[in-house]
C-alpha cells in the first residue's frame, strides 16, 4: 500500500508507483471525490478544451466553468456521492 506525508503547507507527493498507474504527469490535475468511506483520488487527464469542435457547432455556448460543474455533477451521480470537489 502506497502512502504519503502531508507537509506543513498541506501538500503531499503522490508516490511514483501511484502516478505511473494513474498515468499522471507534471501539471496534471486530480479530483478528490468524497464518498461514504472517505476521499478517492481521481485523475483529470487532459483538457476539455482539446475536445473543441469535434462534435460540430454547439446549439448554445456555455462557459468552461459551467462545463466543469456539469462534469463534476455527472461524475458525482455516477459514483453515487454527494459532490465532487475539483482542485
Amino acid at each position: 500500500m502506497a502512502s504519503a506525508t502531508v507537509t506543513s503547507k498541506g501538500q503531499i507527493t503522490i508516490p511514483a508507483e501511484v502516478r505511473a498507474e494513474l498515468n499522471l504527469k507534471t501539471g496534471d490535475q486530480v479530483y478528490f471525490i468524497k464518498g461514504k468511506m472517505g476521499y478517492v483520488l481521481f485523475p483529470k487527464n487532459g483538457s476539455v478544451q482539446r475536445l473543441k469542435g469535434i462534435f460540430g457547432k454547439p446549439e448554445r455556448i456555455v462557459s468552461l466553468e459551467d462545463m466543469k460543474e456539469s462534469v463534476a455533477r455527472g461524475l458525482a451521480a455516477r459514483l453515487e456521492v454527494e459532490e465532487v470537489e475539483t482542485v
